[in-house]
């Protein structure tokens, strides 16, 4: 019987363990999606417990709390952070089977050196080590990244983000780990939101282009575009929670955009036609600055109007939606390709039933001089399960380049997830090693060592060209 989460944990066989530790475990990190904020790790935030840290704004763990009968007092709501960590420590014995408990522990033990297991028995004398460790040195924001090997950090920054805090950061000559911006233009593409007409006030501002019309509105972005590019951004993101294409012409989306300017709300029918034209400019600009495009597709999101109305976005009443996406994809992306414009693009999908469907596609769009220029992106939010990561790495590897894979991202807003970096490299070597031991693939540990490290961190340096990734002392496998 196994030590719980010992050295070994997840790692199954020989080949897996060796593979682990002789070639993945060091690996720096490239988190090139996450939800951090740029204004924290510029000053090193602070945090005055655990609770602030591991429980505020992380809605995998409410939605674990909220389904263990935890009212929403000890969630979101009123009651002390001591209130809130016993509220969760009480639900973490509940979560057998869901990656939240390997988490946890793993965030315990990496961070804290705490190896006790989390319950309502164990939880005071938790709640006061993990404090008193919070107030000494080396657990501000920054310096948990550190910490974690992170090398490079991409925030998700709005077209209309002046990046005040990029800026500073790279001013005040930070070395051991670059914060770049991501470039997320969902508001810009949301045309029937009720905001839609002020966000395109404030991207006037931003930019310094008057918008009179939708081609002003082109170049405000492409502004922005340039903008953020300065400011080392290399990579953009769209939420396209239903993925869309409709033909349509500049003339056409020009006439849109002037009567949603009115005020007057758009047929759903020109509401795709202007997000397939707006998004097919945008990647043609991501194409010429060599930036890599992310598509974030099927999720339903604010599906609880009662708690939307209370608590607000991003609070754990999101699931997976199950529109088709395989047509407009395609479209999409061979719009681009039509014009040598399609961008390196990373493909995700919240519902798991895609996963063939996305490693199929990408390798439609390959083009034989960027490895692995189309990416099924890592297995998303609700798939980050050992499962889900199983089944998009099977999917990938039965169909398309495993071995090409950009690997983890933590798509997260806390400063301890970088955890779930291990869990995933524990869960690729283990892949990988049952393979060998199974006779399917020969134990040429020079060869398996090189894919392991390219998918733990070098596929996705060499993917991105993010400047200032220092990783002269790695030794590489050749």
């Amino acid at each position: 019987m196994g030590k719980f989460m010992g050295e070994n944990f997840l790692l199954r066989n020989e080949t897996a363990v060796s593979l682990y530790h002789n070639y993945a475990k060091e690996m720096p990190i490239i988190d090139y999606h996450c939800h951090l904020s740029p204004k924290e790790i510029y000053e090193n935030k602070r945090f005055k417990n655990i609770t602030e840290i591991w429980l505020y704004g992380d809605h995998y763990k409410w939605r674990a709390m909220r389904a263990n009968g935890i009212p929403e007092e000890k969630i979101t709501g009123n009651a002390s952070d001591y209130e809130k960590f016993m509220a969760w420590a009480q639900t973490v014995p509940m979560t057998i089977g869901n990656p939240l408990y390997s988490w946890v522990h793993l965030e315990l033990q990496r961070f804290f050196g705490i190896y006790d297991i989390l319950n309502e028995n164990t939880a005071p004398a938790i709640w006061e080590k993990a404090n008193s460790l919070l107030q000494g040195e080396g657990f501000g924001a920054r310096d948990l990244i550190v910490k974690s090997n992170v090398k490079v950090v991409c925030t998700t920054d709005d077209p209309i983000d002046n990046l005040e805090f990029h800026r500073l950061l790279k001013e005040e000559g930070e070395t051991r780990v670059s914060v770049v911006p991501g470039f997320r233009p969902d508001k810009a593409l949301g045309i029937n939101r009720d905001d839609f007409p002020s966000y395109v006030e404030k991207l006037e501002q931003a930019a310094n282009v008057s918008i009179k019309g939708y081609e002003d509105f082109l170049t405000a972005l492409e502004t922005s575009v340039q903008f953020f590019h300065s400011a080392g951004c290399r990579i953009s993101d769209h939420a396209l929670d239903s993925m869309v294409y409709e033909e349509t012409s500049l003339d056409e989306i020009t006439e849109i955009f002037a009567d949603r300017l009115t005020g007057a709300k758009i047929p759903l029918e020109a509401e795709k036609k202007f997000r397939t034209y707006t998004l097919i400019y945008l990647g043609k600009l991501y194409a010429e600055l060599d930036w890599a495009m992310q598509f974030h597709i099927n999720a339903a999101r604010n599906n609880n109007t009662k708690m939307f109305k209370q608590l607000g976005p991003d609070t754990g009443y999101d699931s997976i939606n199950d529109d088709q996406i395989a047509k407009p994809l395609c479209s999409t992306l061979d719009a681009l390709e039509r014009e040598n414009k399609l961008p390196k693009t990373i493909l995700y999908s919240l519902n798991p039933n895609d996963n063939h469907v996305i490693a199929s596609v990408i390798n439609s769009f390959q083009n034989g001089e960027t490895p692995g220029k189309i990416q099924f992106g890592t297995a998303w939010w609700f798939n980050d399960t050992k499962d889900g990561m199983l089944e998009q790495m099977k999917a990938l590897s039965n169909v398309a380049l495993f071995s090409r894979f950009i690997g983890m991202l933590t798509d997260s807003r806390s400063f301890l997830s970088y955890t779930r970096h291990e869990y995933f490299r524990r869960l690729v070597c283990n892949l990988i090693g049952e393979w060998v031991e199974n006779g399917e693939y020969p134990e040429d540990m020079e060869t398996l060592g090189r894919i392991v490290q390219g998918i733990s961190y070098f596929n996705a340096k060499d993917y991105f060209n993010f400047q200032e990734v220092d990783d002269v002392n790695l030794q590489k496998v050749k």
